[in-house]
């Protein structure tokens, strides 16, 4: 099933093979040229090889005094208006701190709308109480150890005073918070994962989601506070005293470079480096070769940790991404950036969203119709288990019962939607019009269906001994389905179903990226880290740009738990202002 896409796709990837190794120093003796010798630097470019992709960090831009054209004042600088930038300003407004905060883009950036929280009202009135020691266990477990546990202990012990001014502005706009995920039915073949009851978010009176978003509800409150988002501000650079304290930031606007000057701090809220090509190459391989879909934002560059890395910043040892299991693709499509963009000079992936039904445990097989991992994983498991197969992506197939099988897998977190929508679509017989629900998937072509497994594989370009193979695992999932024992993989036997109900569908499918989770290393207090582990004075970093929490990947059993962090440092940077 080799095609020129593919063979594109892997030639663009070994010229850049050599490029992680720059991550094994984990750029903690990056030094920055010196101004004078800088020469400036987009945070994006094309990918042209070795050299390209290892140069990802650049240098500072050279911007002399003459070319300022305004100078601002403030006490606290908040560069980024996202989920974290937002939290930090909104308390900022409440607690009188004077700040400016300024956003490369023309609107907030989008809500997560679930955020995680500990020893809230919510789960309290239930009954309900979070362990702890558990919970700092799991995580340190997901990172490896490559985690400041007292930055976590932070977030725990503070968590709670975010929800509670979270909570204060979304109830206040008429909107419910709803705290209803207790433990985890399954999941990676019954390992006993730590769920923690600390997942919020919000609907309205009846349970839907006609309600405000909370970063929109943010900026009304800083509007009705005085205060105003810089937009069309994108950062060039920190400045710093020599040797010193960082005293600001200079960003270049549609008027020109603008100098703003903060007096007690700069607090980095800008989000990863998922939309630079560059860095997701040379930081995190398997990425660029398991991802057939963009969820990120399109200005996560990772201006904000190059910024701070020239500041004399350290970035974490190991990257980190958010990936979702839901990068559906028409069948013989391989992984990673489109071979179109990668002639155009400006790699990216194909721009298909999330399709949610991929995240459900069926049957998944290989390019080549092989079964290659239990189904019953967390959200970026199969995708980085892919890159290690044929093009980088792989196949889900399951049969005229998906209604009934969604249902009994009962997945939990953003997965959840899948069983909840397609009720939507279920009849007063009990059957599900699932034709209506795949309309727009069929529609485009991505998704296949067909009336016998046989003239499936054909739609999904299996031929010779790879639909040969197909078949033979579609066969054998069924034996395991009526044994009620995965004897293959170990898949919880409430997650096996069968292939015999037709309509069959087959859904082609690699990772959707969400955003990365590696960055600017910081402490308990959220300050950026030098190279020997000292602390930046005036320098802060939360959320997505900063580091120091997640490795490999993000633990998708604790729900809401990036949000919830990242609205937590943002808050307690602030607090340590006012």
């Amino acid at each position: 099933m080799e095609s020129k896409m593919d063979i594109s796709r892997r030639g663009f990837i070994g010229t850049v093979a050599g490029a992680g190794a720059l991550a094994a120093f984990g750029l903690a003796g990056c030094a920055p040229k010196a101004a004078a010798d800088a020469e400036p630097m987009a945070d994006t470019g094309a990918v042209e090889g070795a050299d390209a992709a290892s140069d990802w960090l650049g240098v500072a831009p050279e911007i002399s005094e003459g070319d300022i054209v305004a100078t601002k004042e403030c006490d606290l600088l908040i560069v980024g208006a996202g989920n974290g930038g937002m939290a930090a300003a909104a308390y900022a407004a409440d607690q009188g701190v004077d700040f400016i905060i300024c956003e490369k883009g023309e609107t907030v950036g989008a809500t997560r709308h679930w955020f995680a929280a500990l020893g809230t009202r919510p789960f309290k009135d239930q009954g309900v109480e979070v362990d702890r020691q558990r919970l700092m266990g799991e995580i340190v477990r997901y990172s490896q150890g490559n985690c400041d546990q007292r930055l976590i202990r932070m977030w725990m012990d503070e968590s709670n005073d975010m929800f509670e001014f979270v909570d204060g502005i979304m109830t206040a706009s008429g909107a419910v918070v709803i705290a209803d995920e207790f433990d985890m039915p399954g999941g990676m073949g019954g390992t006993p994962y730590y769920t923690s009851p600390c997942e919020h978010h919000y609907g309205d009176a009846n349970g839907g989601r006609d309600i405000e978003e909370r970063n929109v509800l943010f900026e009304k409150h800083i509007n009705e506070a005085g205060k105003e988002i810089s937009f069309g501000h994108e950062l060039a650079k920190l400045v710093r005293e020599e040797g010193g304290r960082v005293t600001g930031a200079i960003f270049n606007t549609p008027d020109g470079y603008v100098q703003i000057n903060a007096a007690k701090g700069v607090l980095l809220t800008t989000g990863g480096y998922a939309a630079n090509p560059d860095m997701v190459t040379a930081l995190s391989p398997v990425t660029a070769q398991s991802v057939t879909a963009l969820g990120y934002n399109q200005n996560n560059t990772g201006g904000g940790i190059k910024a701070a890395l020239w500041a004399g910043a350290a970035k974490d040892l190991t990257s980190a991404t958010m990936i979702f299991d839901r990068g559906l693709v028409a069948p013989g499509t391989p992984a990673g950036y489109t071979a179109e963009s990668i002639e155009a000079g400006q790699p990216q992936f194909p721009g298909n969203g999330q399709f949610n039904p991929g995240t459900q445990p069926f049957l998944k097989v290989n390019m080549r119709g092989e079964r290659f991992a239990n189904e019953s994983a967390d959200y970026d498991y199969l995708p980085h288990a892919a890159a290690q197969q044929p093009g980088g992506t792989y196949v889900a197939v399951w049969d005229g019962n998906f209604g009934e099988d969604v249902q009994r897998f009962h997945t939990l977190g953003c997965s959840a939607m899948t069983r909840n929508m397609v009720q939507m679509y279920k009849a007063e017989d009990g059957s599900y019009d699932l034709d209506k629900f795949f309309e727009k998937e069929l529609g485009d072509g991505r998704l296949q269906k067909a009336d016998t497994l046989e003239e499936l594989a054909d739609l999904l370009g299996f031929d010779a001994d790879a639909k040969t193979t197909f078949l033979a695992e579609c066969e054998r999932y069924n034996e395991l389905f009526d044994a009620q024992e995965d004897s293959d993989f170990g898949k919880e036997a409430y997650r096996l179903s069968e292939l015999r109900t037709p309509p069959f569908f087959g859904a082609t499918l690699g990772g959707t990226l969400l955003t990365t989770i590696d960055g600017i290393r910081i402490n308990k207090d959220c300050q950026a880290l030098d190279a020997e582990g000292n602390p930046i004075d005036g320098l802060y970093a939360a959320g997505d740009c900063s580091g120091s929490v997640f490795s490999g990947c993000y633990p998708d059993q604790l729900h809401g738990f990036a949000c919830g962090r990242t609205m937590t440092e943002a808050i307690h940077v602030v607090k340590q202002m006012a």
